[in-house]
């Protein structure tokens, strides 16, 4: 990994996006946006892992997180994930996914036969209020500028849904100050 996406300081806020290989469309449905957003939920509750921004679209999630050894939570995160929707396509019938997820498995991923996630989640350190308010932007309004939603609290797998009067958030976000 090239050193500008590598965590240098585990204390500090990053943003990282995690992609599925091949952006696949994975996250279609309620259960596997919620397999995501749970395994965020037990991060924060079992490792001490703030969450100050998110978003899940059909094939990739963007956060703003930190806490200790933030990069090993991340990637238990992504592994533990991954078998999980794994499972769950499988209960969904959608075999396709599943042989597309087979066939752009890593040769080097030899403990499975899938894939779900790509290499990296290309962490950038949130250094100064300005930077996070663009990163906050730019996640909040990933939705919108794919013609998904009209404006970002709309879209219900993002920490920009708690700003809706009234919603019911799947996941709510730690004060970042």
């Amino acid at each position: 990994m090239r050193a500008r996406y590598r965590i240098h300081d585990e204390n500090a806020a990053h943003f990282i996006t995690s992609t599925v290989v091949e952006w696949l469309p994975i996250f279609t449905t309620q259960a596997c946006c919620d397999i995501v957003v749970k395994s965020l939920e037990y991060c924060r509750q079992h490792k001490e892992l703030k969450i100050y921004a998110w978003v899940i679209l059909d094939n990739h999630f963007h956060a703003i997180v930190a806490g200790p050894a933030v990069a090993r939570t991340i990637a238990a995160l992504r592994k533990f994930t991954a078998h999980e929707i794994l499972d769950q396509l499988k209960a969904e019938g959608r075999e396709w996914l599943l042989n597309q997820l087979g066939y752009f498995c890593a040769a080097h991923k030899q403990a499975s036969a899938h894939q779900v996630w790509q290499e990296g989640v290309h962490p950038q350190s949130m250094i100064t209020d300005e930077i996070m308010l663009q990163k906050l932007e730019y996640l909040h309004n990933n939705p919108v500028k794919r013609g998904l939603v009209a404006a970002p609290e709309h879209w219900r797998y993002s920490s920009a849904h708690e700003w809706l009067p009234g919603a019911m958030p799947v996941l709510r976000v730690d004060s970042w100050r």
